[in-house]
């Protein structure tokens, strides 16, 4: 199976791939960074829209390159207050083909109230810089969150996570269609 997905963060390929693997057998990812068409620090709603943005836009490098792929896969990571407490959610979305969508979110976590002045008015990564200090290992694969949890969750374990559940209308077929 031959998956493209709109990023060239290895911590997020490598999510995806793990998550596909549960189900699918000869997987290959290959990432492309595409733009999510929402500010660099997405909130609420922005979340899901830059995950759809990515697919769609990615499906349009596909078609103009002549790259052709079985799913397509977008994820996107904001701040969110939907639930009266500010924190960070990851949204996958995937698609195939025949424009068949389904989406999926990763666990969330709080984000410090003296923080989310800071998130809003850059990003997430900036706000943790603050808190600590810079990283460019955490940039590119293991995330804040590995920080955050003493090591017990990982960007790699919030992408597979949120692309598991976006799985879940694809490996039960027709009861979703």
């Amino acid at each position: 199976m031959k998956v493209l997905i709109a990023t060239k963060n290895q911590g997020k390929i490598e999510g995806a791939k793990k998550a596909l693997e549960h189900y699918f057998k000869d997987i290959e990812v290959k990432g492309i960074s595409v733009e999510s068409e929402v500010p660099e620090q997405p909130v609420n709603k922005e979340i899901y829209e830059g995950a759809k943005n990515r697919v769609k836009n990615l499906k349009k490098y596909a078609k103009e390159n002549n790259i052709s792929a079985d799913l397509f896969l977008g994820i996107e990571s904001g701040i969110n207050d939907l639930l009266g407490r500010w924190m960070i959610t990851n949204i996958a979305v995937i698609e195939d083909n025949e424009d068949f969508e389904s989406y999926g979110t990763s666990p969330s976590f709080p984000v410090p109230d003296n923080l989310v002045q800071k998130v809003l008015d850059t990003n997430l990564s900036e706000a943790m810089d603050t808190v600590l200090g810079e990283d460019k290992e955490r940039h590119n694969h293991s995330g804040g969150i590995q920080l955050l949890t003493h090591n017990e969750i990982s960007r790699i374990d919030l992408t597979e996570n949120a692309f598991i559940m976006a799985l879940t209308k694809y490996i039960n077929g027709d009861k979703w269609r």
